[in-house]
């Protein structure tokens, strides 16, 4: 069926597409004639006078950014994205338009400038103020409470409060001398040893030893935390030059007489004993040298005097009792007993005597009558005991006397096993008759108990501790002997 000739003129005249004409005002030519127009006009807003920065920019197909070819092709590419079906392995994403394959649109000095290069479509302002375009200059700007705990332009006074609270610190920027004293002048009217000690590893590291030793001499306080920190981590040498530098010499040879800690070699340590008597110690410091160096020879001495006669088998004393330990190196009360326990009764004129050690090195009465009864006990020579406290006098009458009491004796007695009849005689020496009887009641002296209630008068005590004890018995029927004797004057 066909239509009339002013049907179809009614048909193209009214429908909603229209047909191609040259003249049409929304052709693509216009078009591309208006985006021209635009792209010169956004470009003379942006163009900077300085030429410097002027670069060409390209598409990713090589040609020229803002040119009429470009600009043809993307207005060709907006009109078909409408109709064209894109591949499905690339699925569409939204982003800003790309960027030139070989240079950006931006430079990097102009980007942190705010403005654009030349042929860019848009300044760095309006770009950036797209909500859809993300952001990446960094913010290098903050507010100084943000990062006040960064700076490092504190006094020495705020960096000694900051150490304080465990804060963030710098100690590198005080650099001149004048600098770092009043940091430490600042540190010890803070009254904290950590933070002291802090600035003086500081201060060493960054001073001369000259410099620090002779500002450490008017500073009594940070001089002691010093002295202590180098001890601590071992500074024997730097320490004997600061002793040496401040003139304390008595220091400087304590320090050196340390070092004989570190020598293993008995010889070689004994050899470095003697090379110190020549430091210049105190009196009491250099007799305490002296003694040392003395009881190390005569260590030596012993030693392979004894290892000899016990492997020979010629002593019976080291057959019973080997030696379980060598005596170098021990202390002097270690030696007296080793002496008195394996060279008891030896003439005075051999350095393994007692007698000899004893006077040597000056041991008291005291001191030689605990370690030689200690000695004696263990080995069971209770003759040898009673013999260390029997005196005679001028009439040729012996007693037993004692510097330190009896009831001591009686402990170190009973704890080396003593039979009961030994423990009985030094019981009976106590004099306070409490503790005399306490004593006897505690290691079951029997005698001694009885004896000491009759010497008081006791009665009633007696009876009452005759049931105590087994009837029958030596003791029950020499307590009942007691009290039927009519002559004693009994108190009650």
């Amino acid at each position: 069926m066909t239509r009339g000739k002013p049907d179809e003129e009614e048909y193209w005249n009214n429908s909603k597409f229209k047909a191609f004409t040259f003249d049409d005002e929304d052709d693509d030519f216009t078009k591309l004639k208006e985006s021209k127009r635009a792209v010169n006009s956004i470009r003379s807003l942006v163009e900077e006078e300085d030429e410097e920065d002027d670069v060409e920019k390209v598409s990713w197909s090589g040609e020229p950014v803002g040119s009429i070819s470009w600009s043809v092709k993307e207005t060709e590419s907006s009109n078909r994205s409408t109709g064209e079906v894109r591949d499905q392995s690339f699925p569409k994403i939204h982003t800003a338009p790309s960027l030139p394959k070989n240079s950006s649109g931006y430079s990097l000095s102009s980007l942190f400038k705010g403005k654009a290069k030349t042929g860019s479509f848009q300044s760095f302002s309006e770009s950036f103020g797209d909500p859809s375009i993300r952001n990446y200059a960094p913010e290098l700007r903050k507010p100084k409470s943000e990062y006040k705990d960064y700076v490092s332009d504190w006094t020495p006074e705020e960096t000694v409060k900051r150490m304080q609270q465990g804060k963030v610190y710098s100690l590198e920027k005080f650099r001149s001398l004048q600098d770092k004293l009043l940091l430490l002048d600042e540190a010890v009217n803070a009254h904290d040893g950590n933070v002291i000690t802090a600035v003086l590893i500081y201060l060493k590291k960054s001073l001369s030893k000259e410099i620090l030793f002779r500002e450490l001499i008017t500073r009594e306080i940070a001089l002691s935390h010093y002295i202590h920190y180098l001890k601590e981590i071992g500074e024997q040498k730097l320490l004997v030059e600061l002793f040496k530098s401040l003139d304390r010499t008595e220091d400087m040879a304590l320090m050196q007489y340390r070092d004989h800690l570190n020598i293993r070699d008995e010889n070689k340590r004994r050899d470095f004993l003697k090379n110190c008597l020549s430091l210049p110690f105190s009196p009491d410091d250099a007799t305490h040298v002296q003694d040392h160096y003395t009881l190390l020879e005569r260590q030596i001495i012993i030693e392979a005097n004894d290892k000899q006669v016990e492997s020979s088998g010629q002593a019976d004393i080291f057959k019973k009792y080997p030696r379980k330990a060598s005596i170098l190196n021990m202390p002097i009360i270690t030696t007296l007993y080793y002496s008195c326990f394996y060279h008891y009764g030896e003439s005075d004129g051999t350095f393994s005597s007692p007698a000899n050690i004893r006077k040597t090195f000056r041991i008291s009465d005291k001191q030689f009558l605990l370690t030689c009864l200690g000695a004696r006990a263990k080995l069971k020579a209770w003759f040898d005991v009673d013999a260390l406290f029997t005196t005679k006098n001028w009439l040729g009458y012996t007693k037993k006397r004692s510097p330190i009491g009896f009831h001591r004796i009686v402990d170190i007695l009973q704890k080396n096993n003593a039979p009961v009849q030994v423990l009985q005689d030094y019981v009976n020496l106590v004099e306070d008759a409490e503790q005399k009887i306490s004593l006897a009641q505690k290691y079951k002296c029997h005698d001694v108990i009885i004896n000491t209630y009759r010497d008081l008068k006791d009665r009633q005590q007696l009876i009452v501790y005759r049931g105590k004890v087994e009837r029958g018995s030596s003791e029950y029927r020499k307590i009942e002997e007691i009290l039927s004797n009519s002559q004693i004057r009994w108190k009650n």
